[in-house]
């Protein structure tokens, strides 16, 4: 049987964005009154000043930072307009702050994985939580490609075929004990042949005569249906179905005519090239049983000692 497996993408490094906060002095305000290069919150004059420009309105640094800035997640303080905002999925950190949470190593301008709402670098990650290739055994690294067959997983490149160790990637497979196997080298090492369609059988099969088959090419070698999970009988080493063989080749009772097919441990009589079902092996006259008993013989017909005494019997 083919087997399922697939690739899996681990998860990579993830991106961060730097808040972007423009600081401004002003250059030249001789056409502008103070009143409007004032601060938009405390009013307090911006003249020769430092200031934020946001949606078009002027704010003094301490306003801007107090209603502004963003906290760091690491530290709880805010992030004010002079520092550097790093941005990941609305969560937010002084770059200062932006570390492993395991080893603590920066993670400004390095890849990094996101687990559990815990920002981990890749070393951290793969020890701690990346799979081991079933293969070598080493660590599959984050931003890598697995392979998962049977809850195992591989590094792609040591995901090959048994035989002739080659990648088997997606393409379909066959497993064994030994390995696993791409299907041409299965074919060619360990496949049997159907005796019928001589193709190959890749599960299963049905062995008769020392000979497989597939299940659905184990055919009655008279009427052609399938004898998967019927009984059936040989008649120089082709099988029959029943109704075949009975039809053909089984022994007609000398009393109803009926084929005598033997299954199940069912008893025959046979005396001079005739045969009876045994509960049909009776006296001609009165039907007693002759089953284990003498009998004589009348002509064609078979008689108990009783009602053949005194005829022209043979015994």
């Amino acid at each position: 049987m083919l087997d399922s497996h697939f690739i899996k993408d681990l998860p990579f490094v993830m991106p961060i964005c730097n808040v972007q906060k423009s600081l401004y002095y002003p250059q030249d305000t001789t056409e502008m009154t103070s009143t409007q290069f004032d601060c938009q919150y405390c009013t307090a004059s911006l003249l020769g000043k430092k200031y934020v420009l946001k949606d078009d309105n002027l704010y003094c640094i301490s306003c801007y930072d107090r209603i502004f800035s963003n906290y760091c997640e690491q530290c709880k303080e805010p992030i004010e307009s002079d520092s550097k905002d790093l941005c990941y999925k609305n969560r937010h950190w002084h770059e200062g702050c932006f570390r492993c949470n395991k080893c603590h190593h920066s993670l400004v301008e390095k890849p990094f994985v996101a687990k559990d709402e815990r920002l981990l670098c890749t070393d951290c990650y793969s020890n701690e939580c990346s799979s081991k290739c079933f293969h070598c055994k080493r660590t599959i690294m984050p931003g890598s490609r697995k392979m998962e067959f049977k809850g195992n997983y591989w590094h792609e490149t040591c995901f090959v075929c048994e035989h002739c160790r080659q990648p088997i990637g997606t393409k379909p497979l066959i497993s064994k004990e030994s390995g696993n196997y791409c299907v041409p080298c299965f074919e060619k090492e360990f496949a049997h042949y159907c005796n019928f369609c001589k193709k190959v059988i890749t599960s299963g099969g049905i062995t008769f005569r020392d000979q497989i088959w597939h299940k659905e090419c184990f055919l009655c070698s008279g009427c052609r249906k399938e004898l998967y999970e019927e009984a059936f009988m040989s008649k120089d080493d082709f099988p029959f179905c029943l109704d075949c063989y009975n039809h053909l080749y089984a022994k007609k009772c000398a009393a109803c005519t009926k084929p005598i097919t033997g299954l199940r441990g069912a008893k025959f009589i046979c005396f001079q090239d005739r045969q009876w079902h045994s509960e049909c092996f009776n006296c001609g006259k009165c039907s007693v049983s002759l089953v284990g008993e003498g009998f004589l013989t009348q002509n064609m017909e078979i008689l108990c000692r009783k009602c053949g005494s005194g005829a022209d019997t043979d015994m």
